[in-house]
């Protein structure tokens, strides 16, 4: 569970969702009074300059509000429920939910770039003896390797199925139901698909049920550019692209400031006096450094090219060219259970 936030101004708060301390200093320059009781809320980021940031909500988290709404409506209507999230933090959350079926929205908080911001996504429920649940249209298919199922199956990561699974276990011990069968869509899912970079990834025929947190960071330019900022503050400093990558970084380097940029590489700036190290996954990492890197390769993702031919010459060729863009900079590529892919000091 997150740490409980000290409510004095004077002492350091921490993030519950990152569990990044935040400076007393960040606080006290918010005008919000209710600044501590909302970033304890994990709803809310604070910048350095006391300015706040909505986080919004995972196609995980919203899936299972969907779910379990469906499984409570059951016994009756349903228009709010809390889903708990996996970084363990409850979240309240408007539902439509009426005889078996269930409507969650997807709220994408102060995300500028969320394209799945606003996507319904629907459940249907009825009682059975055994629980079950089966993705249905509008829910992407893995058809890669190396992303977070096996290759035919539907694109709900592991953490999200557990959210979701634990939202309907929940749901049925309110009901008393013995069990569930639940039917998860997405209405526009197939649509919305393409205007992500899912089939680029290896995902067809829909979106992904994803969400490590519950949470999704606010990348919004206020947000990005103050994280930008934090990486003049600390002599050692490491630039992340995940959630995973800052998990294990802060493991590999725990001496280093680690700040999350996302997608937002181009941003980087270090000071020549700076000991910079930048750490991830390789997809991301890989495709900013060079954007070809899958061309004429037959490899539809850089996930599956990493776990099929680790050793791929447009693997070395990637990170020479991420390594002229930041020379004084030591690039290091993980895999997802914390092994080092490479590391190029």
């Amino acid at each position: 569970m997150p740490d409980p936030i000290d409510n004095s101004l004077n002492a350091t708060a921490k993030d519950p969702v990152t569990g990044f301390a935040i400076p007393a200093s960040w606080i006290e320059l918010c005008p919000d009074p209710l600044a501590l009781e909302k970033i304890k809320s994990g709803r809310w980021v604070i910048l350095s300059s006391g300015r706040l940031c909505r986080r919004g909500l995972t196609t995980g988290t919203t899936a299972a509000a969907a779910c379990k709404g469906a499984v409570l409506s059951l016994k009756g209507p349903v228009s709010h429920l809390k889903i708990v999230t996996p970084a363990g933090i409850s979240v309240p959350m408007a539902v439509a939910a009426r005889d078996g079926s269930c409507l969650a929205v997807k709220d994408g908080g102060d995300h500028q770039f969320d394209v799945t911001a606003g996507l319904e996504i629907l459940a249907q429920a009825r009682p059975a003896e055994r629980t079950a649940l089966t993705a249905g249209k509008g829910i992407g298919r893995i058809s890669a390797r190396g992303l977070c199922d096996e290759v035919g199956r539907a694109a709900i990561s592991p953490s999200a199925r557990k959210q979701i699974m634990l939202a309907i276990e929940q749901a049925l011990e309110e009901t008393s139901l013995a069990g569930a069968e639940v039917e998860l869509s997405i209405p526009r899912g197939s649509e919305l698909a393409e205007k992500t970079l899912n089939p680029r990834l290896g995902v067809v025929g829909g979106i992904s049920i994803l969400g490590s947190t519950g949470f999704v960071e606010p990348w919004n330019d206020h947000y990005t550019g103050d994280r930008a900022s934090e990486l003049k503050e600390a002599r050692k400093v490491l630039v992340t692209t995940g959630r995973t990558g800052l998990k294990i970084s802060r493991i590999l380097f725990p001496d280093h400031k680690a700040v999350l940029m996302g997608s937002q590489l181009d941003r980087l700036a270090f000071d020549k006096d700076q000991e910079s190290i930048l750490c991830g996954l390789p997809a991301l990492i890989l495709k900013w450094a060079w954007s070809g890197i899958l061309d004429n390769t037959g490899y539809g993702t850089v996930a599956e090219m990493v776990e099929s031919e680790p050793e791929h010459p447009n693997i070395a060729r990637a990170l020479k060219m991420a390594k002229e863009k930041l020379p004084q900079t030591r690039i290091v590529l993980l895999h997802r259970d914390g092994r080092i892919l490479a590391d190029v000091p």
